[in-house]
């Protein structure tokens, strides 16, 4: 069992994207959902899907690449855990991070559910912030 899924879902993203595979299998919980929801609306990752194992599942991620398969580029050039078990970051409305001024995004954890930065912003929540990506 790990300390921490959230920060395993994060590396084996990484890793993958890393070594522009195609797709990664990661076990599942509905934290990791809502995380790979943002990630596919915010154009990161293509697609993913629940495979049921008889467990608690799989998510199976479906990676995104710019340009066709011989001159691939990353679309995310980087994700990273802010909030880890033994230190958590919460942030108000008024401190709410921005990433790489704009161009990536804070996912957060609020009251309203899991939200981007920007989104956050709007509804006027703070919260746990869970990681950035760019």
């Amino acid at each position: 069992m790990w300390s921490d899924p959230i920060a395993d879902m994060l590396t084996r993203i990484r890793n993958a994207n890393s070594v522009f595979k195609d797709t990664v299998e990661i076990p599942a919980s509905n934290l990791k959902k809502s995380v790979l929801d943002i990630l596919k609306r915010e154009g990161y990752v293509s697609d993913y899907k629940f495979i049921e194992d008889g467990k608690q599942g799989v998510l199976k991620v479906n990676m995104k690449y710019k340009g066709d398969r011989r001159n691939r580029e990353k679309v995310i050039d980087g994700i990273i855990r802010v909030s880890k078990s033994g230190r958590r970051v919460y942030v108000g409305t008024d401190k709410i991070p921005s990433v790489k001024g704009g161009l990536g995004i804070a996912i957060i954890s609020t009251s309203k559910g899991i939200l981007t930065d920007k989104e956050a912003r709007e509804i006027g929540v703070g919260g746990e912030v869970i990681c950035y990506v760019w």
